[in-house]
């Protein structure tokens, strides 16, 4: 058979699928939604809803993220860091990206209703809706906020965790909501500074491209002295106690340092790490909250 017609081996078909899901993203935010579950009760979470909702979160974000690939591959194909993808590389056709997104949001949704309930399942397709559509579609490539406003829905996760298990979005989800909704920017706008030039050739108006290196930095610092305000909520609420407050000052701090250095000392290395950082910070962020949720130091300090 001539090398021009050869098909990807099952192997490498799988990887390219699995690619689409953006695994290491979707990871995150079903980490989210997982200890948006254990927050929402004080006992151990039932398995129907932690398997289901797991289950039903992966499928419907990683068709939210097959999606934005189809979108964006004209996009990606620009990009350095996104060229390597195979909707970019037109390794998989638009039509089997759209069936593959299909199928992953088809049986997320049955999986949602089926083991949690019709509340997580509405939120969810929501928040597919609000990533797909809303951010990918329309506000992307409309305006260099695009981050800030489109970053309600990836927001999202704790909420939807939360119903899974309770039926219900209470104050205290909507705080751990908000700490990801203002995490969101200083996030994003780090890998954007030191990847503008990927930017700037995909015509996308992304803040570093509009307005400099040295506005963004301001406001990534900005956002990050919001964003420490805003992680001391579920103590100053009384959702968590001692060990979370020392953990979320702790790390704050460490991100306040990196967010004031790229305003005031700015090179792609450091914007670099404060974007790895940024994930760390996250990640430890809402372990801390589960630590002291189930550790007594934490209870009622």
């Amino acid at each position: 058979m001539p090398a021009s017609i050869v098909q990807p081996s099952t192997g490498n078909r799988l990887a390219q699928y699995w690619a689409l899901t953006k695994p290491r993203v979707t990871q995150l935010a079903v980490f989210c939604a997982v200890i948006g579950m254990f927050l929402s009760t004080r006992g151990m979470v039932p398995l129907r809803p932690l398997i289901g909702g797991t289950i039903g979160i992966w499928l419907l974000a990683g068709a939210a993220f097959a999606i934005n690939c189809l979108v964006e591959q004209k996009v990606d194909a620009l990009m350095r860091r996104t060229a390597w993808r195979p909707s970019a590389r037109g390794e998989i056709s638009s039509f089997q990206i759209i069936a593959f997104s299909s199928v992953l949001g088809a049986l997320g949704m049955w999986t949602l209703d089926t083991f949690t309930n019709a509340l997580t399942m509405w939120l969810t397709f929501a928040t597919f809706v609000g990533y797909a559509i809303v951010y990918t579609i329309i506000l992307k490539p409309a305006t260099p906020q695009n981050i800030v406003i489109g970053g309600a829905s990836g927001a999202m996760p704790p909420a939807l965790g939360w119903a899974a298990v309770t039926g219900a979005v209470p104050a205290d989800a909507w705080i751990l909501v908000l700490i990801i909704f203002v995490w969101t920017p200083p996030h994003f706008w780090s890998l954007a500074l030191y990847r503008r030039a990927d930017y700037e050739k995909s015509g996308l108006p992304m803040l570093p491209v509009t307005h400099g290196e040295k506005f963004t930095g301001l406001h990534v610092f900005l956002y990050t002295i919001v964003l420490l305000g805003v992680t001391l909520l579920p103590y100053a609420t009384r959702m968590s106690g001692l060990v979370y407050l020392v953990s979320a000052v702790v790390l704050g701090a460490i991100y306040l340092v990196y967010a004031w250095r790229i305003w005031r000392h700015y090179s792609d290395a450091l914007a670099r790490r404060a974007f790895r950082y940024s994930i760390v910070y996250l990640s430890l962020l809402f372990a801390a909250l589960l630590v002291d949720h189930y550790v007594p130091l934490g209870i009622g300090l």
